[in-house]
């Protein structure tokens, strides 16, 4: 009887657990046992594997083969674990040396002819081979420049079993990363493209500066699209840690691009509104997948016609809003993936949606089911509210407006003032901060606060929505470079929440 063993890992959510393989050869009939609760793709990786190593030119045990993945209580889902499977069978035969392979973490799907081919979810499972205290990782050669992101650890790229046998052998070597990332920046436009439409300008710009969300209405084609769309452009780039979580998440979504394998932007996602609940969260069969929420994570997510998505997946926003985070429950355990974006909305305020709004020929009542998907408890998550108007005299104005550069550098100096201000508690926006800290340890002075407290009194607004309210209030005290909010900015803090929905 012949043992050999190998190490790959599991990637559930963005964590990974190692998953040790261990090949046993005994007598018997030729035959190949996998347990250790596999999937149907991996279930399959039998005669992948078979077919990869007789056609690499190494011989197939002519026993029992049986194939032991652990823990044997952790599912087991997707091919990732073929390459590491074809080695703890050539180590079990003897085939191959053990030194190399006792430090070395194997990733990747084989094909018939031992070719090595690309898995999801390579850069968190390098993060976790780093963490568990590994110091070699081989992964498939065109994943080398997503794997290479990770420090801290050796990573080698394979192209094909036959390559990996040679390097184990010592009779060959494996391609390194170079080290050299392409650059990521993406051009959305410029906000100078935007004519007129001040207000909604400056709602914008409020948004970027201290992370809040943004409802947008008005008439077709009066640039609330475009708006939407230069918001990225006006949020700092990505920390060190925030890229590569964000990367992660994408990497698991199969999403990440091979020519850009690091996200340094904040991403912009916008799904159709015909999208599905399970879509915009995440989920799906077998391992659950990260959805629109969750790629948006440190970026924008943002909403065309929300008054025509369905109110099912309009309400499974809420609890992302809420905590930043999504879980996804499943059998076999529950997925995590962060999700902390910014949400813009965009709609018209009723199916007609005439130029002008004393065209519209909508029914009173017609008028309030049109945005009547958008429900309270979740209006009550937005921080800020506008309602965009028509411009004729602007459209063909000549006069240049703001350039993204411009409002960009106003939109660091109000982040850097607020990390400043939170930097003992790990917040990185105004929106960010939760109610019980701002109503306490930063309570403002009795007079700034008393338009929110008479709204309370009225029932015009909710606890919630006074807290929100008081954000948007410190963002914009950040941007006009003072210490504290006073009741101007309260007020207008107040103004964007009673505007945009009629």
């Amino acid at each position: 009887m012949a043992l050999g063993r190998a190490h790959s890992v599991a990637v559930t959510g963005v964590d990974g657990q190692l998953v040790e393989i261990e090949a046993d050869i005994g007598q018997g009939l030729p035959s190949v046992h996998l347990v250790g609760l596999p999937d149907t793709a991996l279930s399959e990786s039998r005669d992948r594997v078979r077919s990869a190593v007789a056609n690499s030119g190494e011989k197939w045990p002519d026993g029992r083969v049986i194939l032991a993945l652990s823990p044997a209580t952790l599912p087991k889902i997707g091919s990732v674990y073929d390459l590491a499977l074809a080695i703890s069978v050539l180590d079990a035969a003897g085939a191959v040396p053990s030194e190399r392979l006792a430090k070395t973490v194997l990733l990747g799907e084989l094909a018939l002819d031992g070719r090595v081919r690309r898995v999801r979810g390579i850069l968190p499972a390098v993060i976790t081979a780093r963490k568990a205290g590994w110091t070699t990782v081989v992964v498939p050669e065109c994943a080398l420049a997503e794997a290479g992101l990770v420090e801290g650890v050796e990573v080698f790229g394979a192209v094909s079993l036959r390559a990996v046998i040679a390097w184990l052998r010592g009779e060959g070597t494996l391609p390194e990363p170079n080290g050299e990332l392409p650059d990521t920046a993406r051009s959305r436009g410029d906000l100078s493209e935007v004519v007129g439409q001040e207000e909604a300008r400056w709602a914008l710009e409020v948004a970027a500066a201290g992370g809040h969300h943004l409802l947008l209405t008005g008439p077709p084609g009066i640039g609330k699209t475009m708006l939407a769309q230069r918001l990225p452009g006006l949020l700092p780039s990505l920390s060190e840690a925030e890229a590569l979580e964000v990367t992660a998440i994408h990497s698991v979504a199969g999403a990440l691009s091979g020519e850009h394998p690091l996200i340094t932007e904040p991403p912009f996602v916008a799904p159709h509104h015909s999208t599905s609940a399970t879509a915009m969260i995440g989920g799906g069969s077998g391992s659950a997948r990260p959805g629109a929420v969750s790629r948006a994570h440190r970026g924008v997510l943002f909403l065309d016609e929300c008054a025509e998505i369905g109110g099912k997946v309009l309400e499974a926003l809420r609890t992302p809003l809420e905590e930043g985070e999504v879980r996804i429950a499943r059998r076999d355990g529950v997925a995590r993936y962060p999700a902390r974006f910014q949400l813009v909305l965009a709609a018209n305020p009723c199916p007609c949606a005439p130029a002008r709004d004393v065209d519209c020929i909508c029914a009173p009542l017609a008028r309030r089911r049109y945005l009547g998907k958008l429900s309270g408890p979740l209006m009550d998550r937005i921080d800020i509210w506008v309602q965009m108007h028509g411009q004729s005299d602007a459209t063909f104005s000549a006069d240049a407006a703001e350039s993204s550069a411009v409002v960009r550098e106003r939109v660091a100096a109000a982040r850097k003032a607020a990390l400043h201000r939170w930097r003992e508690d790990g917040w990185l926006t105004n929106a960010e901060v939760p109610g019980h800290a701002l109503r306490q340890r930063f309570r403002l002075p009795r007079e700034s606060v008393a338009p929110v407290e008479a709204a309370l009194r009225m029932g015009r607004m909710s606890a919630r929505g006074a807290d929100r309210a008081i954000r948007v209030a410190w963002t914009v005290c950040d941007l006009r470079g003072a210490d504290v909010p006073g009741a101007q900015d309260v007020m207008l803090a107040l103004n964007f929440r009673q505007r945009g929905v009629q």
